[in-house]
């Protein structure tokens, strides 16, 4: 049984079809990687996945259990993660708390505890911060926890985003174009920073990306959209030389 499996999904606003018979099988442990021009759907796609839209038909299943209509806590709870194109920390707060944050949907004490300070409340928040202060470490930004995020530098952030997800100990992580805005040697440093990742905590990745030169380095299997549907898959050698992929990219005429 695949650990994602999407059928046929689609969505509608209003009278555009956004995407169409988009169709996606992971298995577990891979990374797999979802191209394509701007405005092809990708985000879209990501978004139905992590139920901040719902399906105007189609299917999505995890772990064999559907998962249309849930809402993007529920998601997470099934085991699903995932990071923003656009960075979304907690700017104003220190980079521990926004880690520990991730935490306390299953802190295991009730508001009652919290506000009279109770030994378990005082127990469970120091296991919560042991265990964010660990991720910090794996993540390099163990001597960062007392600054704002916002006082992070933007590779940095990207990281802490990631530890952020993590702590919701998912079996399946969605980035959404984690190397946007990085140079060179940041993008680098991601790709073995998402191979360490996937290692470390046996996860499963599905990143989207326009850098070609990082979903060629790390990705196992690559899905093409355009326009909303997919128009190649395959192994990344596969898809780079495919016609299709070429004319997306650069434009009818381009490819002789």
């Amino acid at each position: 049984m695949p650990l994602l499996e999407v059928k046929n999904l689609g969505i509608n606003f209003g009278g555009l079809r956004a995407v169409n018979k988009f169709d996606l099988d992971i298995q577990t442990g891979e990374i797999v990687g979802v191209i394509g021009p701007n405005g092809a759907g990708k985000t879209t796609v990501f978004n139905m996945l992590s139920g901040y839209y719902r399906p105007t038909d189609g299917t999505i299943a995890f772990k064999g259990r559907t998962m249309n209509g849930l809402r993007p806590f529920q998601v997470a709870q099934r085991g699903i993660a995932r990071t923003f194109q656009n960075i979304r920390l907690f700017p104003q707060i220190s980079v521990l708390d926004n880690v520990r944050i991730a935490f306390h949907p299953r802190a295991g004490y009730n508001m009652l505890d919290s506000i009279l300070r109770t030994p378990r409340f005082k127990a469970r928040e120091a296991e919560l911060t042991g265990r964010a202060m660990n991720l910090l470490a794996v993540f390099g930004l163990e001597d960062k926890a007392e600054i704002k995020a916002n006082g992070l530098p933007y590779g940095a952030q990207r990281r802490l985003e990631i530890a952020r997800a993590m702590a919701v100990q998912p079996d399946l992580l969605l980035l959404d174009e984690p190397a946007a805005g990085m140079n060179p040697a940041e993008v680098q440093q991601l790709v073995e920073l998402v191979r360490f990742v996937k290692e470390k905590f046996d996860v499963t990745v599905l990143l989207i990306e326009h850098q070609m030169g990082l979903v060629m380095n790390l990705c196992e299997r690559l899905v093409v959209m355009d326009f909303g549907e997919i128009i190649a898959s395959g192994l990344p050698q596969e898809v780079r030389e495919n016609p299709k992929v070429l004319e997306a990219y650069l434009g009818r005429g381009a490819v002789a």
